[in-house]
């Protein structure tokens, strides 16, 4: 592996930049959710959320909070755990594309395949950050 990968991997930017990626998908649905309540409120009716108040506010604490540690680098396996079981719950309940038919099938799966790609992401957070702690115990990374 060239030196400058080598590098960059273990840097704290590029970690600082991987988080980022990771979060902004769950900061911009969970300011969402709390900026467009109405829209939001609607979602989780049309899902059989109710009260959908509750799940909204629920779902934002979630996405918010985890955001949140992920940025921050604080307790980044929990953030990831929570928001690997928030996506499985949506998958579940709201893309269940084995009890649709047509387009409507498709579009789901494409939803729900994309939701297990990101749980990947977060699971590979997850481990990267376990390592780049032990790592900093033994001085090889700062």
């Amino acid at each position: 592996m060239p030196n400058f990968v080598e590098k960059s991997l273990s840097s704290r930017w590029l970690w600082f930049i991987a988080r980022c990626c990771v979060a902004i998908l769950f900061l911009c649905s969970g300011l969402a959710k709390i900026l467009d309540v109405e829209g939001s409120f609607q979602e989780m009716q049309s899902a059989g959320l109710e009260p959908a108040w509750f799940f909204n506010y629920a779902s934002a604490f979630i996405l918010l909070a985890s955001t949140y540690c992920i940025l921050f680098n604080q307790q980044i396996w929990l953030a990831s755990l929570g928001l690997s079981i928030f996506l499985i719950l949506t998958i579940a309940i709201v893309h269940t594309f084995w009890s649709m038919a047509g387009l409507e099938a498709k579009i789901a799966l494409y939803f729900a395949l994309e939701h297990v790609a990101v749980i990947g992401g977060l699971i590979s957070l997850a481990i990267a950050d376990h390592f780049r702690q032990k790592l900093h115990l033994i001085g090889a990374i700062q």
